[in-house]
């Protein structure tokens, strides 16, 4: 499974403000439309997708650490105030489910700035990551994963504003990056690897998706690619302007896409609720986040979670702004023979 849990908010205004007071009122509204947006109820949801269909292995995207110092000053924030990674853990484990984390990576950036409180200024800080989780109560005979590798790319796009800090200081530096790990299923190994792709410039994009393939997927083992690559299927439903090839390179380099594999009449969109969660009807009108695999590896069912009504919390939030999209996946011996069991 692939699932982008929404940092909880929009972040645009933010990067876009021009002064330290626009920057201070773009980062008060932003944080407040994350306690609003409220993860620990919208992980309960997410959990109950995860532990509805028990998958092997989570890509999870937007896995973020919010926290604050108070008051606004020197150094960096380390008050907790949602670890959005462990409060999901926290909630599988109440379901009597057990993941762990077995590669992560910080992405996005590490970007902390003040908001405005009652009692005065707060520094807020994000800290994104992407990480993949894993079963951890099969025996090994079954399932282990080995060999645990993370790395951010060399791509990145830097954004300079006034507030932000411009040259002689250091752009801010949106990061991305990817996590994979070797999974082992009744002695069958698959590379499996989770990736949050660049969305605001598609070069840099483009270029990501080059790493991926000239790194943890340029293997002999059969291979899945999870995650939000913000590259919409054929283009279709992507903002004009913004369409980028990465999906297509990925093809073109022998990857199959689960989801048109199991339903090639169905859109499968996935893509994007609004800011604050509570649009009535679904907004999803592109399909940007996917299951891709290749080498001896069959598709044999797909699904997404959390894009119907039923699935939105008990205050009318969807669980994210995305839909998750899993898939089950059967290992080949051969090229005629199936076997090693479902992935």
């Amino acid at each position: 499974m692939t699932r982008n849990l929404y940092l909880g908010a929009d972040l645009a205004p933010v990067l876009a403000a021009n002064s330290p007071q626009a920057l201070v009122a773009a980062v008060t509204a932003a944080y407040a439309n994350v306690q609003a947006t409220n993860f620990p109820e919208r992980a309960e949801a997410l959990a109950d997708e995860i532990a509805d269909s028990d998958p092997h292995l989570v890509g999870v995207q937007e896995a973020v650490l919010w926290r604050s110092q108070t008051p606004a000053g020197p150094g960096s924030a380390t008050h907790v105030e949602y670890d959005f990674l462990q409060i999901l853990l926290d909630k599988l484990s109440a379901r009597g489910k057990h993941y762990a984390a077995v590669a992560t990576v910080t992405v996005g950036s590490d970007f902390e700035a003040p908001r405005s409180t009652p009692a005065g200024l707060q520094d807020i800080r994000l800290t994104d990551r992407d990480v993949l989780l894993a079963r951890t109560d099969l025996p090994a005979r079954k399932f282990s994963v080995v060999n645990a590798q993370a790395a951010q790319f060399q791509n990145f796009v830097p954004i300079c504003r006034p507030a932000l800090g411009c040259p002689p200081n250091p752009p801010l530096q949106l990061r991305r990056g990817w996590v994979a790990a070797d999974a082992i299923l009744r002695g069958r190994t698959v590379r499996v690897v989770t990736t949050h792709l660049e969305p605001l410039v598609p070069a840099v994009q483009e270029a990501q998706a080059g790493e991926l393939l000239a790194g943890p997927l340029n293997t002999t083992l059969p291979t899945v690619l999870l995650g939000d690559l913000n590259s919409a299927a054929g283009g279709v439903g992507a903002t004009p302007g913004t369409n980028t090839q990465s999906y297509n390179h990925l093809l073109a380099a022998g990857f199959s896409d689960a989801w048109t594999a199991t339903h090639p009449r169905n859109p499968g969109f996935t893509c994007c609720q609004a800011a604050d969660l509570r649009n009535p009807v679904s907004n999803l009108t592109q399909r940007i986040d996917y299951v891709l695999f290749r080498g001896k590896i069959k598709a044999l069912a797909g699904y997404r979670v959390g894009e119907e009504q039923a699935d939105r919390t008990p205050s009318g939030l969807w669980p994210s702004d995305h839909a998750g999209v899993g898939s089950v996946l059967q290992l080949r011996w051969s090229d005629t023979h199936t076997g090693g069991g479902h992935l």
